[in-house]
């Protein structure tokens, strides 16, 4: 088992982040977004999106760093492969490590359940 998030473990291509959010189901918390299908490759896949409106270039990586470490911890929990793009909103921008790692885990449990 993997516990590091390699370059093949993301998603970084747009036209990919364009076929989730088409073509993916969705689930929601107040503070983060997910967009998820069953994935092509044989591990799952993060994408990552934070825009400006959540606040500067500092908060969003850390947001970033956050949501990473938390796929990076617990991918070992989905139930098969998925290709999956977290959404921060803005709410994200105030919350504590513990309090991100979470809310991430209700969209885990909600992608794992299948629950649209």
């Amino acid at each position: 088992m993997r516990f590091s998030v390699k370059k093949d473990d993301r998603i970084l291509k747009r036209s990919e982040f364009l076929e989730l959010t088409r073509s993916g189901r969705k689930v929601q918390n107040d503070c983060f977004i997910a967009l998820f299908k069953a994935g092509r490759l044989d591990h799952s896949r993060l994408g990552i999106t934070v825009t400006r409106k959540v606040g500067k270039a500092a908060l969003r990586n850390r947001i970033k760093r956050l949501v990473r470490e938390y796929f990076r911890l617990n991918r070992r929990h989905l139930n098969q492969n998925w290709d999956i793009n977290i959404v921060a909103k803005k709410k994200s921008a105030g919350l504590s490590a513990e309090k991100v790692f979470s809310s991430l885990q209700d969209l885990f449990e909600q992608i794992v359940n299948g629950v649209d």
